[in-house]
């Protein structure tokens, strides 16, 4: 197959699951998600294609692929060459169009659409090395690294002369690391066990399921009522017992003052952390709930929702975050990530990456790799978000053994769905969306009949 040198198509596909059938992925801000993803693939001269996404929750994933449709005209005909020696600089150029940033700027629809082009790009740079993108990442000398990056608006923490001197620092000690990732995998946690919407006898079987697995990390979703999240607490404890690490997500359903008097409530099944306990966007409000819930041992995670670099930054600063969760797809893609994980290196924040969703797992299983081996050198207080759906409509899933991540052999960042799989899904006249309306299960506008 000859190397590419330009890009000479770019296809968008609206992808979409019916989870909320079986209420996967509940929480007490998402009731019922249908995971989705606006699906990109480039194509190339050379006969070799980029695969990349972002991640919704049903409605709205039109309104994504849309905006990445509008970002055709700054990707097809693009040479290569061109993009992978400059990449901060391309990023910075498609983050910046005059226009289309009136409508972000760096965050929201325009963010997700951007993470998605982005992803695809790195997948298809990936694969032009002929390394999984973890390994690549790895492998890159610092200033080329560092050359990818998009430092603006965060040079007041964070210099690229810092950064390259970080990756420095941590390079003569990488092959040891790497050897040890590749022997027992990166650490990971299950949410599958804790959404809101499951009963006490499905949490009890998943939870015993999973630690027969190897999984000794577990996260339960909470907020809707009190005692209810008491109750399932101790249910939890019971069944996993009192030193396996466990953690609690509100999903941003909370004010400041009602997530510190939620979690004094919790603080006896002793969770690690409470994940966004009140809005995403309430840098302050999270610096007041770690204070007062870090002398109860408890942590503060957010970033699921983190819009930026820049929101990440005041974070940090803050002390308003325990736990730095970027997420592959919210953030604009490959490029702003690595600053982020840069950025928590310097305060030593341990990053624990968000996933599930449709590709997330497969996409920030590379961040976890990369971060461990190039940036933290660390594992205290590490461990990466998995969830056991919708892996084998993957046409590279996740291999998980003992409760770790192992990682990726393939080259590229793995994001790639089962072709017929796509066809089926494709929402809405994909066969798979035919049935289900044909049965009256869903509407065409994808609601279901009894909302």
């Amino acid at each position: 197959m000859s190397r590419p040198t330009k890009i000479t198509a770019m296809h968008v596909k609206d992808i979409r699951f019916p989870t909320s059938l079986e209420k996967d992925g509940s929480d007490a801000m998402h009731d019922s998600p249908d995971y989705s993803c606006p699906y990109i693939i480039l194509e190339t001269d050379g006969h070799l294609q980029g695969i990349g996404s972002t991640f919704t929750a049903g409605k709205g994933s039109e309104v994504v692929c849309f905006a990445a449709d509008t970002m055709k005209n700054r990707v097809v005909g693009r040479r290569l060459d061109d993009i992978f020696n400059n990449f901060g600089a391309y990023w910075h150029e498609i983050t910046c169009d005059s226009q289309f940033r009136w409508i972000g700027p760096e965050k929201g629809v325009t963010h997700l659409a951007t993470a998605a082009v982005v992803n695809a790009l790195w997948d298809l740079w990936a694969k032009m090395e002929g390394k999984p993108l973890w390994k690549m990442l790895v492998d890159m000398e610092p200033e080329k690294l560092v050359n990818c990056l998009d430092f603006s608006y965060i040079e007041d923490v964070l210099t690229k002369d810092e950064a390259v001197a970080m990756l420095k620092k941590k390079d003569a000690t990488k092959d040891k690391r790497e050897a040890e990732m590749l022997k027992t995998g990166y650490p990971i946690y299950t949410t599958s066990c804790g959404w809101l919407g499951y009963s006490d006898e499905k949490i009890t079987k998943l939870a015993t399921e999973a630690m027969s697995q190897g999984f000794s990390r577990f996260k339960m979703k909470v907020g809707k009522d009190l005692q209810d999240d008491i109750r399932r607490a101790a249910i939890f404890r019971k069944v996993i017992g009192p030193d396996r690490i466990w953690c609690v997500d509100a999903n941003q359903v909370w004010g400041v003052q009602d997530a510190i008097d939620w979690m004094t409530a919790l603080a006896p099944y002793k969770p690690l952390w409470i994940e966004e306990p009140t809005s995403p966007d309430d840098i302050l409000g999270h610096a007041a709930i770690a204070k007062a819930l870090n002398p109860l041992g408890i942590g503060v995670a957010t970033g699921e929702m983190c819009q930026n670099r820049v929101m990440f930054k005041q974070f940090l600063q803050a002390n308003a975050l325990q736990f730095c969760q970027i997420d592959a797809c919210r953030l604009g893609g490959v490029n702003e990530v690595l600053t982020v994980i840069l950025m928590a290196a310097k305060f030593n924040v341990p990053v624990c990456p968000h996933a599930g969703g449709v590709g997330l797992c497969e996409l920030v299983q590379h961040y976890s790799f990369f971060d461990y081996i190039r940036c933290s050198g660390s594992l205290e207080n590490r461990m990466t978000e998995f969830a056991d759906h919708l892996h084998k409509e993957m046409c590279a899933p996740v291999k998980v053994r003992d409760g770790h991540y192992m990682p990726p052999q393939a080259p590229g960042f793995l994001v790639g769905i089962v072709p017929d799989v796509q066809k089926a899904y494709e929402y809405p006249d994909g066969s798979a969306w035919l049935d289900l309306f044909e049965k009256g299960l869903f509407k065409r506008d994808h609601d279901h009949e009894d909302n």
